[in-house]
């Protein structure tokens, strides 16, 4: 019998009572495995309520009490860190050593949510004026919600409700409908921690419940990591009822070779960062941007490594790439391959039509490398998502770097060169949020801030680190002026001289 995937709401399954629900695929094998209850509006309002509720205590609860529920948090996750991975396998198809490193990931923002005390911390400024004190806190902000994609079903959220949590917010979790098991399973293990109930719920659904939870007047502030397309519809609509949003959209990340690039560690590099996780992850390099005469020798090595990746079932401790997570996106990342050629692509590499024996109904497709690609194609414009790697030539720096801010996008990018001074002129000169020398994801650690820029966030505030602090809370200046005791009216008696 199909498992049904129900909602985690006030510290409890709460099943599904819509009679809507969506299917859950093994991607490695193609078959429907669960059925998750997709929200109706009214579910969405009892997770919201039960969040409501929470927060009349939670958020005056004392900055000891949360962090002893997160030390514990965090030390439940590490033991069941197998369990959650094997669920990410399941339900999207990663391979289990990405799988851990995405719960490994997600482990270090919930450190930084234990460490809350400091981030907290207010300033003081005395005698201002005479007798007179300035103090600047920050406090929660209520009931707030998080939208997270398919790629990283453990990570992103992790990204966001440790964080808000610590900081006195509850929070309503809408994770991918796609791989939805592992946010359950993080809910469950905070109420283990002794998380109170409500603090922390889990509504599953479709654009139903993403509408509901954008115009719920009881939210005050939605996270969100998904496409551009989808980001700018959140932050509008969000901001259109009055809420606070960090909205991260969709990339096409670019990695600068320069003629003096040690070119075996520059395609080692490309390789993983293309190709891992099956290019599902919105850091992917998509595009390696090669300066000079160099091009020719970079593709050879690249296609090299590329032949030598082993695919297959994510729970196959040889696979080294897993299928996509469904049939449809595979076959809209193959069109782009399909149709490179026609737009003036050299295909070194076609990974269309792949499959592996035994699962032939998975959701399979190979590697693909395009060289020469011109920046009006469809397969350099877009964001395909998947492990097609775009390879464009230009004839100096200055070329690249012109290329590459030109593009719609600015999430991360990445030089690889051996030039320290060419090095710094590019992290000061390229339009992206993340930037990386010599490294070819450079994914922040969790005390400092993930995001990028243009049409790759919108709203101000980028994910976790100080600026998660400051999006999950909201300022207050307080100005103090009290007598001098001194001064007390005659007939009370404070103890202070009177001979000032």
């Amino acid at each position: 019998m199909t498992k049904t995937v129900n909602h985690w709401i006030g510290g409890k399954t709460a099943e599904g009572t819509s009679g809507q629900y969506g299917p859950v695929t093994d991607p490695a094998t193609g078959a429907v495995t669960t059925r998750v209850a997709l929200a109706s509006v009214e579910e969405v309002d009892a997770a919201v309520a039960a969040a409501k509720d929470a927060y009349a205590t939670w958020g005056t609860s004392s900055l000891a009490q949360r962090t002893a529920v997160l030390f514990r948090y965090r030390a439940l996750l590490d033991a069941r860190r197998d369990d959650i991975a094997a669920l990410i396998t399941a339900e999207h198809g990663k391979v289990h050593s990405d799988a851990l490193g995405e719960v490994a990931r997600g482990l270090e923002i919930v450190e930084l949510a234990c460490g809350i005390t400091t981030q907290l911390k207010g300033e003081l400024s005395t005698q201002v004026s005479s007798r007179v004190d300035v103090s600047s806190i920050r406090q929660s902000l209520g009931v707030v919600a998080g939208i997270t994609p398919f790629n990283f079903p453990a990570m992103v959220p992790m990204w966001m409700f440790p964080l808000a949590v610590a900081c006195g917010n509850t929070f309503v979790l809408k994770p991918s409908e796609k791989d939805p098991s592992a946010a359950n399973l993080l809910a469950e293990l905070a109420t283990e921690a002794g998380l109170p109930d409500g603090v922390l719920n889990v509504v599953h659904g479709d654009k139903v419940a993403v509408d509901a939870l954008l115009a719920h007047p009881d939210v005050a502030a939605v996270s969100f990591v998904g496409s551009t397309p989808i980001a700018r519809y959140i932050h509008a609509t969000a901001s259109a009822n009055g809420k606070r949003v960090q909205a991260l959209g969709g990339a096409k990340n670019h990695m600068l070779v320069l003629p003096d690039a040690d070119l075996d560690a520059a395609a080692d590099a490309a390789v993983s960062a293309a190709y891992g996780s099956a290019g599902e992850r919105c850091m992917a390099i998509s595009a390696v941007v090669a300066v000079g005469a160099i091009g020719d020798e970079l593709v050879a090595k690249i296609r090299e490594r590329a032949e030598k990746i082993t695919i297959g079932p994510g729970n196959d401790p040889a696979s080294e790439m897993g299928p996509l997570i469904t049939a449809a996106h595979r076959d809209k990342v193959a069109s782009y391959v399909t149709g490179a050629a026609a737009q003036g692509a050299e295909v070194v590499l076609d990974g269309t039509g792949y499959t592996v024996e035994g699962f032939e109904d998975g959701h399979w497709i190979g590697l693909s490398l395009l060289d020469k690609v011109s920046t009006d194609s469809d397969a350099y414009k877009d964001e395909i998502f998947g492990p097609v790697l775009c390879v464009l030539r230009v004839d100096t720096y200055e070329d690249g770097v012109a290329l590459m801010n030109a593009s719609p996008f600015g999430n991360g990018t990445a030089i690889f060169t051996r030039d320290g001074g060419a090095a710094r002129r590019f992290q000061l000169e390229v339009e992206a949020g993340m930037v990386g020398i010599n490294v070819p994801i450079p994914v922040p650690v969790g005390y400092h801030s993930f995001g990028g820029w243009k049409d790759s966030l919108f709203g101000d505030h980028h994910i976790y680190g100080n600026d998660g602090v400051h999006f999950y809370t909201r300022g207050k200046v307080v100005t103090t002026r009290w007598p001098d005791p001194a001064d007390a009216p005659a007939g009370v008696d404070l103890g202070f001289p009177r001979n000032h």
